[in-house]
């Protein structure tokens, strides 16, 4: 069986796992580069498999899919992938297989965006090079509010940090219960006044049909002129129009992203024009650790698969399924 790596952005795939240990007779290739274009796509990928995408990368819709004869299993990088069609690969008779994970990078990212942008770290950092010594002025984090959109593990962890910094946790999402805040240490509001009162705004949601554009020009518009956004989940939870409004008018102080609408983020993005924004390129799940346990997982995945017992199934119905157009 041919299996591919995607989108090896930094080349490091090959050295963050024993890829000895897949099963006789399977012949590994990876990619660096990120296709975006289908046509071409399914050129690369017609004669695999299996395929290991990282995360969300590169999307494998029906379309794609159809076009891709001797894929069998599909494997992505973490518990799910919003950008793969998994009742279309269940149709198919594909596998779809996904992995464990290790550490809390997007949590540490998220404080280090934080940081970084009440702090204007970069600006400073780029200032000091060019010859100019202590430009700007910062702003602190005690006893600000901390406004989370979601509750969940991410967002759990954001508020103990917040907590640590001495500052007041409020939070909302659309199922969060006053329990969960609580044991959080944070308030339960409602959306209108989380955005009202927030110092910051930082947004730990999945991205699905009731949130997408969740935070769109009137929520954006009730926040306060001070405020900060930050939002390492998905980009379009955000509306990305109404943001850049905001910022070239400076209604809100900045934001701090890690995720778009567009990725990799078209180079000329208004985004990338704006001096109140750190732009960050995906990274909240970038680590050395992470990628050990990714590609670690995948490996699993494949033999697992190779031995006949599929391990992680995120469409075990296609294992039910006497009639799979693909088999081994």
């Amino acid at each position: 069986m041919k299996v591919a790596v995607l989108d090896d952005y930094q080349d490091v795939a090959r050295q963050s796992a024993n890829w000895s240990l897949l099963p006789d007779g399977c012949e590994l290739e990876i990619f660096r580069d990120h296709l975006a274009d289908e046509g071409r796509l399914v050129e690369r990928l017609q004669d695999f498999g299996a395929v290991i995408g990282m995360r969300e990368r590169t999307a494998f819709p029906r379309s794609l899919l159809n076009q891709l004869p001797n894929l069998r299993l599909l494997i992505t990088t973490g518990a799910r992938n919003a950008s793969f069609d998994v009742e279309a690969a269940t149709d198919m008779g594909i596998v779809v297989c996904g992995t464990g994970g290790a550490g809390e990078g997007p949590t540490e990212l998220t404080w280090g965006l934080i940081i970084g942008l009440l702090r204007k770290i970069p600006q400073e950092d780029r200032l000091t090079r060019e010859g100019h010594w202590q430009t700007t002025i910062g702003v602190g984090l005690k006893d600000k509010t901390l406004g989370l959109i979601g509750l969940g593990h991410i967002g759990g962890l954001m508020a103990r940090v917040g907590n640590a910094f001495q500052m007041n946790v409020i939070a909302w999402s659309q199922n969060l219960t006053a329990e969960r805040a609580a044991e959080c240490d944070a308030v339960l509001v409602d959306k209108d006044t989380l955005l009202r009162e927030s110092d910051i705004v930082s947004v730990h949601l999945r991205l699905s049909d009731r949130t997408r554009g969740l935070v769109g020009a009137r929520e954006i518009g009730l926040m306060k002129p001070s405020s900060y956004l930050v939002n390492i989940s998905r980009g379009p939870i955000v509306d990305e129009g109404a943001l850049v409004d905001a910022l070239r008018r400076k209604t809100i102080a900045g934001a701090a992203l890690d995720t778009f609408d567009v990725e990799p983020l078209p180079e000329d993005h208004p985004f990338l024009t704006l001096d109140n924004t750190i732009i960050a390129p995906h990274l909240g799940y970038v680590t050395e650790e992470g990628y050990r346990a990714f590609y670690a997982g995948a490996i699993e995945d494949i033999r697992a698969y190779a031995a006949g017992e599929p391990v992680r199934v995120i469409n075990p119905e296609v294992l039910e399924s006497a009639q799979l157009r693909r088999s081994n």
